[in-house]
């Protein structure tokens, strides 16, 4: 394994990935820093972008559609996150067919190369899982999936009956099967169980339904880009929906994994879907975010013209019902010192579930920070729409004045004038029921603080602090509650890689617990930092967390995955899940840090993925972990 860094090794990962994948076409990128493989973790050939027999095979046949020419030509900054083999297959076979026609088969390889910085003949896709057989492979059409978590519910409770696991049996949880993703660093589609089947997707595109006893596969289905976000799975229609990294909405068959429909969810060029689709009311609520944000690497690119959105689609059909922008639509602003075109506002990208209230009929979601000048009051803010007609009801600003891109953490003239501090409403908003009626929409966001809103109004009730926050601090992925109890995960890592100096007496590494309705603090559990001075490890929690009766599932930025007492945050059970553990094949696979999804309890086994080998997280590989209590 190699590991090195160079001059800019202060950057985050996010910085890097501006630098590496994005601005990987004319213009270069800037000569301050060679690219990402000076700090990030390797354990293959890496291939050198400047004298690639792909570059100009790129140059002469993709840029120009790829770099703006074309609405919906995703960036590179996305094609440079494939699999090298399905770039290949696209340009052979699939949707680029046309264009690649003109060039060899060893030419297609190249471009391949070159985007992804991987040879080809070093890329080895592992065999398939073993496929299911007699009783295994049977659906279980008295087991629907439930309406919680992502997709449902982000108030991400599992009920008794359906987690089927007690708080006195979790600290017997052991090891059940564990299956490594194929080629890949990080897993950032929750797993979701229902018809006695577990559903996930994967970094290379593949979508999985697992056998949950064995492992064993009843189906697999490879689409075109990494899975980002959580299956969401309705009973009433036998239907999977989910989004993925180039942007697109899929719809598939739960029974055959046979793709019923595909729409991408915006026309700009580095749009792509991070927060789980919503099904309510009859619709399907799809958030949208972008990488536009990593693209002022290059001094010279006219930053920023996405705006990001909620859209609402037809599930039969994936067509578009209505769109509920954030951000006002860009316009030219003047230029910077590098004589770049700066358009705003833009940005305030929605990367997290929405949520649907059928009391009221309305869409709840937080915004993030504007990338560039001028700031205006959409970002950093929760909204709450008509789920009919996609019209703003309200919309409360949590911090004004935030705009910031990745050229803030460069020091080049890209920066907004604001320079932050990025504030993200990251969580999901969680609608809680606090008595006699009464209700609170409860937010968390990446500056260190949760609040609660009142649901018809937007009026804020009440505020609690619960970290410094930062870049990449606060509450990223997540939030959960049982009652009104609310699980409040902070990720304050050390060095937020963002320049800034934090008050270190209000770093809140761990996990919070607060009253939905008085926002008290009822405990707080640090983090135990067990780091012992690895790279890129913290003990923060940016996964999304899980709660099921008593007890609440955390896991953390070490890989630790933890499993907290709800009463009073002691550590009822846990385990290191960077440590090898032998997979359904016979390896012996370790993963990584833990962020994105949480884990799902389901007939008391708990599913989870470690591995989240990206922005300046530890790498590892990425294993689906399956824990069962001993009996």
């Amino acid at each position: 394994m190699k590991i090195t860094f160079g001059r800019a090794a202060a950057l985050s990962g996010l910085a890097a990935l501006a630098i590496s994948v994005g601005l990987n076409a004319a213009p270069p990128a800037p000569k301050r820093i060679k690219s990402t493989d000076e700090f990030q973790v390797h354990d293959t050939p890496r291939i050198d972008p400047e004298t690639a027999p792909g570059r100009p095979l790129w140059e002469q046949n993709c840029a120009i559609c790829h770099l703006g020419g074309v609405p919906k030509a995703p960036s590179p900054a996305f094609l440079g996150m494939l699999a090298p083999d399905a770039i290949v297959t696209a340009l052979t076979s699939g949707v680029m067919k046309a264009q690649g026609a003109t060039l060899s088969a060893e030419q297609k390889v190249q471009v391949a190369e070159y985007l992804t910085r991987t040879p080809y003949a070093s890329y080895q896709r592992p065999a398939p899982p073993p496929r299911c057989e007699g009783a295994a492979a049977q659906f279980d059409m008295s087991d629907p999936p439930a309406a919680i978590g992502w997709g449902h519910d982000n108030r991400r409770f599992v009920p008794a009956g359906i987690a089927g696991l007690a708080k006195a049996d979790v600290p017997k949880l052991k090891l059940k099967w564990a299956f490594a993703y194929p080629a890949a660093n990080r897993a950032r589609s929750q797993p979701t169980l229902g018809w006695g089947t577990l559903f996930v997707g994967s970094q290379d595109g593949t979508v999985y339904a697992f056998d949950p006893e064995s492992g064993c596969t009843k189906w697999t289905t490879r689409l075109s880009a990494e899975v980002r976000t959580a299956i969401v799975a309705d009973a009433a229609t036998k239907r999977l929906y989910f989004g993925d990294l180039l942007g697109k909405v899929h719809a598939l068959d739960a029974m055959t994994g046979q793709e019923i429909w595909a729409e991408r969810m915006s026309d700009h060029a580095d749009a792509t879907i991070t927060g789980t689709p919503t099904l309510g009311g009859g619709m399907l609520y799809v958030p949208v975010s972008s990488l536009e944000v990593v693209q002022p690497g290059n001094p010279k690119y006219a930053c920023c013209s996405f705006r990001g959105s909620v859209v609402a689609l037809n599930p039969e059909t994936g067509k578009e019902a209505w769109r509920a922008w954030t951000s006002g639509e860009p316009k030219p602003q003047g230029t910077t010192a590098e004589g770049a075109q700066i358009l705003g506002p833009s940005g305030a990208p929605v990367w997290n579930s929405p949520t649907y209230d059928a009391k009221t009929n309305r869409v709840y979601f937080g915004s993030g920070e504007n990338y560039s000048t001028p700031a205006d009051d959409n970002s950093d803010a929760v909204f709450a729409v008509d789920a009919k007609t996609g019209l703003r009801v309200w919309h409360t600003q949590l911090t004004m004045g935030d705009a910031w891109n990745v050229g803030c953490m460069i020091g080049l003239g890209s920066c907004p004038k604001e320079n932050g501090p990025d504030y993200d409403v990251a969580a999901s908003p969680l609608m809680i029921d606090t008595g006699g009626g009464a209700r609170t929409l409860v937010i968390g966001q990446k500056s260190g603080q949760a609040w609660g809103l009142d649901p018809d109004t937007g009026k804020i009730r009440w505020e609690t602090r619960v970290g410094h926050g930062g870049t990449q601090g606060g509450v990223h992925f997540g939030m959960a509650a049982e009652g009104t109890r609310v699980f409040v995960p902070v990720n304050d890592m050390a060095d937020t890689y963002d320049g800034r100096v934090y008050d270190e007496k209000q770093r809140g590494a761990g996990l919070h617990a607060l009253d939905a309705v008085t926002g008290k603090e009822l405990w707080f559990a640090r983090a135990p930092d067990l780091c012992r001075g690895r790279r890129f490890c913290d003990p923060g929690i940016s996964s999304a967390v899980t709660a099921i009766p008593g007890v609440a599932f955390g896991g953390h930025l070490d890989g630790m995955l933890r499993a907290y007492d709800a009463d009073n945050g002691n550590i009822l059970w846990q385990v290191d899940t960077t440590q090898p553990v032998r997979t359904i094949d016979g390896t012996m696979v370790g993963g990584g840090s833990m962020s994105g999804p949480g884990a799902a309890v389901w007939q008391g086994k708990v599913f989870v993925n470690s591995g989240y080998g990206m922005y300046s997280h530890m790498a590892g590989k990425a294993v689906l972990l399956v824990y069962e209590a001993a009996k």
